[in-house]
């Protein structure tokens, strides 16, 4: 995913198969992040401000992201939190 230049700009992914797309789609929709997907076609996502960019990014890495490395990412930051 390449970082938006502005602070509302439309990304593609283009990094996930066809199935994590729809899911991927689907949840964006229902945190109210616009973006369109067709058949045959990457992902298109409307990032208009940080806080949608974080969402996409957890919504990402859930889909692509085996099990041990979303445990290993989850523990990283309870560290960070516990070292404050």
């Amino acid at each position: 995913m390449e970082a938006p230049k502005t602070v509302e700009d439309t990304v593609e992914i283009e990094q996930i198969d066809w199935a994590q797309r729809w899911q991927a789609y689907r949840r964006l929709q229902e945190l109210a992040i616009p973006c369109w997907c067709a058949t045959n076609q990457p992902l298109r996502v409307r990032l208009s401000s940080f806080h949608a960019m974080i969402q996409l990014d957890s919504v990402l890495r859930q889909l692509t992201y085996d099990r041990r490395e979303l445990a290993t990412w989850l523990e990283d930051c309870w560290k960070l939190d516990s070292n404050r």
